[in-house]
Order: structure tokens, then sequence, then C-alpha cells
């Protein structure tokens, strides 16, 4: 009769197996702090008891029916703990007495083979990569766990979130306070898609509006061409009432100005101007020569 595996070892894969189901199937970490999931630990350990608890009774009843040397054997092997015996098993190595009964009729140049068992730890890592493998599979196959879309979705949304709390209590950018940063650049381009560019068209070769990536103005209130892009966007156009002050409107935010100004500052002072005949607008204003560069 073989000794028992204890009940503590049971407990411990079977909480280990739960978490890492929940950590595969359950959407973030905060299963933790569920009560379904506490409940659900209880009853697997209570099941566990009861079903050790059987395992006992019909232990001690199998018992009884062993002869003197098979309750000492017995009794001795349940002696050794069982931590040792996982181990000596693992790593058992026949002796040299047993090698005859596994040799294989066969060699090679006085070279004789055993058919030696593979030893119990490669066998168990063994099967332990192949159910994790399946369940990794079915997990990813199945649900958004170990997606690198889906963690990026939900990395986004954290950044976004985290963006728009930070906007709330942060001071707004003033025409005084804004400050151009060329990491702002690639930002101010997609806003100038979504509110300027129906009028001053793709990158800003002009339309309706005027061309923005030459050195004509028709409105200069700053002596900076940076300063002066937003206060366009705070005030306004005397000129052209299509030309709103879309910050006093609501319509942008001031930070948002500062990011459309740098995209503006980009194409007008970092790149060539996109002249007439490469599809620009022609040139309106005077020229301009700005002061302080940004």
């Amino acid at each position: 009769m073989k000794t028992r595996t204890p009940v503590s070892v049971y407990i411990l894969v079977t909480v280990g197996l739960t978490i890492m189901a929940f950590e595969m199937f359950a959407p973030g970490s905060g299963y933790f702090y569920s009560p379904f999931f506490w409940g659900l630990m209880a009853i697997a350990v209570i099941l566990l008891l009861i079903v050790n608890a059987i395992g006992d009774l019909i232990e001690n009843h199998n018992f009884t029916r062993l002869s003197d040397e098979e309750k000492a054997r017995y009794i001795k092997d349940k002696s050794t703990p069982y931590f040792q015996k996982l181990w000596n098993s693992a790593f058992k190595k026949q002796p040299a007495t047993e090698e005859k009964d596994i040799l294989i009729d066969h060699g090679f140049d006085g070279i004789t083979e055993l058919d030696n068992s593979l030893p119990k730890w490669w066998v168990g890592l063994f099967y332990f990569g192949f159910i994790f493998c399946a369940v990794y599979m079915a997990a990813f196959a199945f649900t958004d766990y170990a997606h690198p879309e889906a963690e990026l979705n939900d990395e986004t949304k954290v950044m976004l979130a985290s963006i728009e709390e930070f906007e709330k209590t942060a001071p707004q950018v003033t025409l005084e306070s804004a400050k151009y940063n060329a990491d702002y650049i690639s930002e101010g381009q997609e806003l100038f898609k979504t509110n300027c560019v129906t009028c001053h068209g793709e990158g800003a070769k002009g339309g309706i509006g005027p061309n923005l990536t030459d050195i004509h103005w028709i409105n200069i209130k700053e002596k900076s061409l940076f300063k002066n892009v937003f206060w366009m966007l705070e005030n306004g156009s005397q000129n052209n009432p299509a030309m709103r002050p879309m910050i006093r409107e609501g319509t942008i935010t001031g930070r948002d100005a500062e990011k459309i100004a740098a995209y503006i500052y980009h194409i007008n002072q970092e790149t060539e101007p996109v002249t007439p005949a490469q599809g620009g607008a022609v040139p309106q204003g005077e020229p301009v020569r700005w002061e302080n560069g940004n």
C-alpha cells in the first residue's frame, strides 16, 4: 500500500492553479478583492479536506488488512517526509545490481545501452509544460490574455485617462505661459487636421484660408510666429470672421492651441514652404521677419 500525498500539497496546487486561471481569464488583478474569488477558494479547500478525511478512513481500513511485514514497511515509508520521498523519487538511480535487468540486447564497440526510465522531474516538467501551453493557447485564442493589442489598448486608455485628469487640475495655458515644444508637433498636426484643415488645407498649404507655410501673413499681432499663431487661435481674425476665436469659444483649450502653434511653427520655420507651383495658395498679406524664432 502506497502512502498518500499530504492534503497541504493538494491545497497549494489548487490555489496555484486557481490563481493562474484567474490571471488568464479575469480582467485585471481585481479578483483578489472579490468575495467570489475567496468564496471559491474556501469551498475548494473544504472539499479537499473532506476528500482527505475519506481517504484517511479508507487508508486505515486497508492498513488493518496488511501483514505485519507490510505494516512495518508502510510505517517506515510513511515516516519519511513527503518532499524527501519526492526528491529521492525524482533523482533515483538504479544500483549496479539492477542494470542487468534493463540492459538492451545490442551494443557497439563495447558500448551497451540501458533502458533507463526518464527522470520523474523531467517527465513532470514535460507534462507541466504541455498543460501550461494548452491552457495558454486557449486563453490567447478566446480571451484578451497576453494579446499585445489588447494590452496596448488598455495602457492607452489608462494613459489618456491620466492625461485628462492632469488637464483638469493643471493651470490653463495662456498667451503669456505658452511655450514652443518640439514634442508637441505630432499632436499639433492631428489637432490641426481636426480644427484647421478645412480652411487652411492639407499641410497648411492654404485654401479658403491663407497659406501658413510661407513668409506672408495677413494678421500680425505678436513679434514671434509661435505667439502670433496662439493669439489668432485665442482671439480670431478681425479681417475674416471664418477665423473664429476658438479658445474663447471653447472649441479648443489653451494647451491644444499650444500644440497647434508648435506644428505651424515647425512647418513654417523648419520646412520648405509649399509654393503655388506645388499646389500651395498664392501668398496673402505682407512678408514678415519674425523675432525670437518662436
